[in-house]
């Protein structure tokens, strides 16, 4: 069995894994942003599941985040699910915070991340962003872009982990809407499958996902010079290198 973090697990895709995985034995270990969250994943923490507190927007708390989880041990397989859709910390929750706890966390073996077909829209453009989140200065399509390029580089430089980024598909979550037209169960199985399975297509690292299949992904996603740019952009706003 493996123990496996999920980002924004009290709600969505990323509660619908976490309850899924626990249910098969694998030690999950929950990220609520606050503690009033607490209560939406009450009857997981009821059955011994733990949870980490913190908000993904602030980049001192994702930092504490990240020590808590390195104080509790290794994990197996981490999903950065969390997300938000607009607003000023789409920067800072999208795509800062998944690059700090993949940093600054001990290197599991497999790591998912959760992209979008909309990051096809996405500009590969990093000039005059604002990833501390006071200002509004990229849309979703291009923090999606962004972590699905994130994604790719880790990959290049970690050989020994197998990184997946998944487009979930347009679900009926809080941030999907209750008019989304692809099915739910679909849309969080890709991440469970990539964290655990043994099938000999999920021990293949690099992949962009959509249902359990490799589809193409934007061309920037794995130009190196467009990848490197991003890793200098992101340690420049955290202070924090990533390992190579």
């Amino acid at each position: 069995m493996s123990r496996i973090f999920i980002t924004g697990s009290s709600d969505g895709l990323g509660l619908a894994a976490a309850r899924n995985l626990s249910a098969d034995g694998h030690e999950v270990v929950l990220h609520v942003r606050n503690r009033e969250r607490l209560s939406a994943v009450q009857d997981l923490l009821d059955k011994g599941v733990q949870a980490v507190i913190g908000d993904l927007s602030d980049i001192e708390e994702t930092k504490a985040i990240a020590a808590r989880l390195q104080s509790s041990g290794r994990m197996d397989a981490i999903i950065h699910n969390a997300g938000i859709y607009n607003g000023q910390k789409v920067l800072p929750v999208n795509v800062v915070a998944p690059y700090i706890l993949t940093a600054l966390v001990e290197r599991p073996s497999r790591l998912i991340y959760l992209s979008s077909g909309m990051h096809l829209s996405g500009r590969p453009l990093l000039e005059g962003l604002d990833w501390s989140g006071q200002r509004e200065t990229a849309s979703y399509s291009d923090t999606k872009l962004f972590v699905t390029a994130l994604a790719a580089a880790v990959a290049r430089f970690w050989p020994s982990v197998i990184v997946s980024a998944v487009d979930p598909g347009w679900v009926p979550t809080k941030m999907g809407g209750a008019g989304a037209p692809d099915d739910l169960r679909l849309g969080h199985l890709t991440q469970e499958w990539l964290a655990v399975s043994d099938d000999p297509e999920t021990q293949v690292s690099g992949g962009y996902w959509h249902h359990q299949q490799r589809r193409a992904p934007h061309a920037a996603v794995h130009d190196e010079a467009f990848q490197n740019a991003l890793l200098n952009a992101l340690e420049q706003t955290t202070g924090i290198a990533l390992p190579v």
